[in-house]
């Protein structure tokens, strides 16, 4: 049976509801902001938050865990970049394996060692097929992860790996063009896949701003996850106009590539 929060994202996926989630760095931000970013995001409509990054190795993860689930409601999960990333205080864990890429470290590897901790701590861990996308840039995951993005271009292998994701069992699909990426993942693609698989689809990076989030639910995107664009102060009022315009889309499914 589907745990909690993997039935969060079946919900939202079978009943076209589309999800907005932050995801807050504990490199990139104290407990103190991440903590005020949090209460923002509730009062501004975002559905849940996602914690972790590329570099994280933050020696107090559970009380930073802790301190943002103090001040809201929605889900907490991890969103880990290795073994590292494991609290017991999250919700659940997206476990994560870097499909795009051919690692063995980040294709199963890690997932071995982290296993009897994710069990020991009754952590529930959604499996989660992590596709990278090409985006312009070098990103964090791509150098961290040793493995090449898929091309932009090639919607077909991106759809060939979504499928294989889905007839190997993979809970879910996260598409990521990367933290702060010049380009976000095509529409087209993410309409491809959409239309291909019976998966939540979770997209994130380079969505700066509400029409992108937007277009990124019209093409078929269960969630929308953005991070470091409200990193900066000034950006952390769009947060309301973002949720807005993610729960107003749309899917259509049906983008022509």
């Amino acid at each position: 049976m589907p745990g909690r929060i993997h039935t969060f994202f079946l919900d939202a996926h079978r009943a076209h509801r589309p999800l907005l989630l932050l995801l807050l760095d504990p490199d990139h931000a104290s407990l103190e902001d991440a903590q005020i970013l949090a209460r923002d995001a509730r009062e501004a409509g975002v559905d849940g938050l996602l914690v972790g990054g590329s570099l994280t190795a933050h020696a107090h993860l559970d009380r930073f865990i802790r301190g943002v689930k103090e001040v809201t409601d929605s889900p907490v999960v991890l969103f880990p970049g290795g073994i590292h990333q494991i609290s017991g205080e999250a919700d659940a864990i997206l476990f994560l394996s870097i499909i795009s890429g051919r690692n063995p470290d980040s294709l199963i590897h890690q997932h071995v060692l982290a296993a009897p901790i994710v069990r020991r701590l009754g952590l529930e861990a959604v499996a989660t097929a992590y596709m990278l996308i090409e985006s312009g840039a070098v990103s964090s995951a791509e150098f961290m992860s040793g493995t090449r993005p898929l091309p932009r271009a090639k919607a077909d292998i991106a759809v060939a790996h979504a499928l294989a994701a889905e007839i190997l069992g993979f809970r879910m699909l996260y598409l990521e063009a990367g933290s702060g990426a010049p380009l976000p993942v095509p529409p087209g693609t993410i309409a491809r896949i959409a239309q291909s698989v019976d998966l939540p689809l979770l997209v994130g990076g380079g969505l700066r701003s509400p029409d992108a989030a937007a277009e990124a639910v019209r093409a078929g995107a269960t969630a929308v996850v953005v991070g470091t664009h409200f990193e900066t102060a000034e950006n952390i009022a769009q947060l309301r106009d973002f949720a807005a315009a993610v729960h107003n889309a749309r899917s259509t499914a049906g983008i022509a590539v």
